[in-house]
């Protein structure tokens, strides 16, 4: 028997610290108001499915996007999962493009910063406790951009490429009860169909 477990993968809506390129990381910025709008026009392509219910990340950029969209879906509030924090850059965050960033980086990463293997098994960690939890359920999880990409791609074997502010990421974990093997197939990346479940 085959369980399939549905996420909508979102990344929060915009911060100033978005719109300013700086990193982020695990600094906790809140939305503006163009992130609420974004949370807000996040509501549609979700209304067209069913869903059981949503959780975020702990950082008040996710936990309220999730919030918003939340109560626009009739969603009970959401749950906070740590293991969906962005990635740490350490001392790259609040930096933006320049000679104090290059100084901090280095192939694969910036020094004092959480490595993507770490992220990427975190993230995946989090999304298989919860297909565990919740087999055959439909999950929002509002999250952040870097944790999204790094764990689909880790997931999928392949490359993804940057995750829009507040665009759905559909992705489906088949898991093979006779197996005890698990598959993920991504349907839809930043609001855009790729290939049907």
């Amino acid at each position: 028997m085959t369980t399939t477990t549905t996420f909508a993968l979102i990344r929060h809506g915009q911060t100033d610290w978005n719109a300013a390129a700086r990193i982020q990381g695990a600094t906790d910025i809140p939305l503006n108001d163009v992130g609420r709008g974004q949370a807000a026009a996040a509501v549609a392509p979700l209304s067209r499915y069913e869903w059981d219910f949503i959780v975020s990340s702990p950082l008040s950029r996710a936990a309220e996007t999730a919030d918003l969209i939340g109560e626009e879906l009739g969603l009970d509030a959401a749950r906070r999962i740590p293991g969906l924090i962005e990635r740490d850059y350490g001392p790259a965050e609040g930096l933006s493009a320049g000679t104090q960033l290059d100084a901090l980086r280095f192939p694969g990463g910036f020094h004092g910063a959480e490595t993507e293997e770490a992220v990427a098994a975190r993230g995946i960690d989090a999304l298989c406790e919860l297909a565990r939890n919740h087999p055959g359920e439909r999950i929002i999880v509002v999250a952040h951009g870097t944790l999204i990409r790094l764990s689909l791609e880790n997931a999928l074997d392949q490359s993804i490429g940057s995750i829009n502010n507040a665009s759905i990421n559909l992705v489906h974990h088949h898991y093979d009860h006779a197996d005890s093997a698990a598959e993920w197939q991504l349907e839809v990346l930043n609001g855009e169909l790729l290939v049907r479940a």
